[in-house]
């Protein structure tokens, strides 16, 4: 029998997350030239990079806080905000523009009650916009969790969401 995930107990207890935390940054040595990786960590580690591990970083490494924000606002990898369990992407590359992305896109934001950027209130979805899929001979296009769903038009948006749980 293989051995529980410490994963799913990691999750269920906060302090075992900072203490883990307070790990990474010890064998980091506290360098501020090892933010970057600490921050990438620590998101993996937490889903999101919260105030609270914003702050709880600045203070192990003996950092200001303004650092350490200033690293995540400028990195577009960083999330600041809980994803949900699948992230929708919304095509708006020329050919998706023209053929109803932006249709398509209104019609998520009222379906899921949310704008760009937020999460739906069940922790469903998170709704994103791209430039491009390069998938232009199927426009409009969605991407769920990295599967593109094709030439998608708003009455479909339902049956394509209720794909995912």
């Amino acid at each position: 029998m293989s051995e529980p995930c410490v994963c799913a107990e990691l999750q269920e207890n906060p302090q075992a997350q900072f203490n883990l935390l307070h790990q990474i940054i010890q064998d980091y040595e506290k360098r501020e030239s090892n933010l970057i990786q600490i921050l990438h960590l620590a998101q993996a580690l937490f889903g999101y990079l919260s105030e609270d591990v914003l702050h709880f970083i600045g203070e192990e490494m003996d950092l200001p806080l303004s650092k350490v924000h200033g690293v995540v606002s400028f990195y577009s990898y960083f999330e600041t905000q809980p994803h949900g369990r699948h992230t929708i992407q919304v095509c708006l590359g020329t050919a998706c523009y023209v053929r109803g992305g932006t249709k398509v896109l209104d019609n998520l934001k009222k379906a899921l009650e949310i704008d760009i950027g937020e999460t739906s209130s069940d922790g469903r979805f998170t709704l994103a916009v791209k430039r491009c899929f390069g998938s232009c001979g199927l426009a409009p296009a969605i991407s769920i969790d990295a599967v593109v769903h094709k030439r998608v038009n708003p009455n479909q948006l339902q049956d394509i969401l209720n794909q995912y749980p």
